[in-house]
């Protein structure tokens, strides 16, 4: 079967977006590849459509529980049977089923955390790995935005499942972090597919604000006019809330919120009705939208500031998929900047945490999680060495940390940079990525001469359907059966 029939058949398309042939050739002909294409530009279809293709097991780590189980979601509903998830969203005896039965699946996405348990990597050792996919490969640079210890594992085990021929997918890496992907997972004669990181039909605009409560106003007042559907990006939990329902009472009832507090069950259903249109506005943390295949998000909106350019690049390739004009409007506020410091304070160890951390492990019982977010105890257990001394553990440590916070802390220097910047938004982001602008975009930035205008839809109609809670739908899903 040509790619062309495969496309045709497992997916309805006609023709490939830019990129995704080269890159797919250059799997099918047994080439470790590395691709950088551009967010929006359907990077899952450069290997489900090779693995239809392939004998043998594709197996996809992913670094995001959300994204997997989205991407094994959206792959069922097409008709594939032959998918799993192995994560931690599973009971004991789901994953033991799954296990058993390894073999039987065309496509499995796995965690690399949970890729480096011995067991679960003696079970992927006896199935036949025709393709090695790493999402977001990013992750596995320490230079990367999104940097995830256990990535940095993966060349290994790439040797222990037989060398299989390698994918590794990004949207968004500097040639540094190529070359570190590269040579991380020990590839050699690899086919390079780089695509720019530009999306021309996506308008960049930053609109100042005075406070947070300016902001919101500011909200209100875009939601009203821009064209939908759209997703306001926030860094706290609390505020996508907040927000979302100060937006139904203005009025946009099709507004829900999605964060990581939510349940899975929650969750799915909200993505569900935002894919089928019956939400406009979602008011979301940086979870939303890895994997979500809608294709006329008209806006991206972000309420605070991403810790990096690569994250921001991330989030606003979800609008304008369909290649239809979009805006990306971030709102700026005098001391932005702290919450992104916060936060990158609060994923990395204390020195505190580090001391209670090394004290643990030399006595068990003295342990607590608890003690520990998520990010930081991965962080512990992956630098943590046994065979060194007390002493020498905590210098490693603490350097380390030291290290990677003052990598982040640029990051968020060269984000506040790019908003304060009185030259051409679209040219400083390509020049950042060491790209330079092609054919001149009409429609390009607010330092360029761009309007919001542009970017209007319909107002918002006062006695439009109300959005209803996710219980009262999901009931009411329920009794229909």
């Amino acid at each position: 079967m040509n790619i062309y029939d495969a496309l045709q058949k497992y997916f309805r398309f006609d023709t490939f977006r830019p990129g995704q042939e080269e890159v797919i050739l250059s799997v099918l002909n047994g080439q470790h590849t590395m691709a950088m294409l551009p967010t929006g530009t359907g990077k899952s279809l450069c290997y489900q459509l090779p693995g239809y293709i392939l004998n043998g097991t594709v197996l996809i780590i992913s670094p995001l529980l959300s994204l997997m189980q989205d991407q094994v979601e959206q792959m069922k509903m097409l008709g594939e049977k032959r998918v799993a998830a192995l994560n931690s969203f599973l009971s004991v005896r789901e994953r033991q089923h799954i296990l058993k039965s390894l073999q039987h699946y065309k496509f499995i996405y796995i965690s690399p955390e949970m890729l480096s348990i011995p067991y679960i990597l003696d079970y992927c050792k006896k199935i036949n790995v025709s393709l090695f996919v790493i999402d977001e490969a990013h992750c596995i640079s320490q230079w990367g935005y999104d940097f995830r210890p256990d990535y940095m594992r993966l060349g290994e085990v790439r040797k222990q499942l037989g060398n299989p021929t390698t994918l590794a997918l990004t949207a968004t890496a500097t040639k540094e972090v190529r070359h570190d992907i590269i040579n991380l997972l020990e590839l050699s004669e690899v086919k390079e597919c780089i695509y720019s990181v530009d999306r021309s039909n996506i308008g960049l605009f930053i609109q100042n604000a005075q406070s947070y409560e300016d902001k919101v106003s500011q909200v209100i007042k875009l939601i009203k006019k821009l064209q939908k559907p759209g997703i306001i990006y926030f860094s706290s939990k609390k505020v996508s809330e907040e927000v979302a329902l100060i937006l139904r009472q203005n009025g946009a009832y099709r507004t829900a919120a999605y964060h990581g507090g939510m349940d899975q069950e929650q969750r799915m259903l909200i993505q569900q009705q935002f894919l089928y249109d019956e939400l406009d506005i979602i008011c979301a943390t940086s979870a939303f939208g890895m994997g979500v295949n809608k294709a006329n998000i008209r806006f991206v909106i972000h309420f605070h500031m991403p810790q990096s350019l690569e994250s921001y690049l991330q989030e606003i390739g979800r609008a304008g998929r369909d290649g239809e004009d979009s805006i990306a409007i971030l709102l700026n506020c005098p001391g932005d900047v702290q919450l992104p410091i916060q936060l990158i304070e609060r994923e990395l160890p204390t020195d505190d945490q580090i001391d209670l951390f090394l004290e643990s492990m030399s006595d068990p019982k003295k342990q607590n999680i608890d003690d520990f977010s998520e990010t930081q105890l991965r962080f512990l257990q992956f630098y943590y060495s046994n065979t060194k001394s007390l002493l020498e553990q905590t210098k490693r440590l603490k350097k380390v940390r030291d290290q990677r916070m003052q990598y982040k802390l640029q990051k968020i220097w060269q984000m506040e940079s790019w908003i304060q910047s009185k030259l051409c938004r679209r040219n400083e982001i390509l020049c950042y990525f060491q790209e330079s602008l092609g054919a001149i975009v009409e429609k390009c930035c607010d330092n360029c001469g761009l309007s919001l205008h542009l970017y209007d839809g319909n107002e918002l109609d006062e006695n439009s359907e109300k959005w209803e809670p996710w219980e009262t739908t999901l009931k009411k899903i329920l009794l229909r059966k």
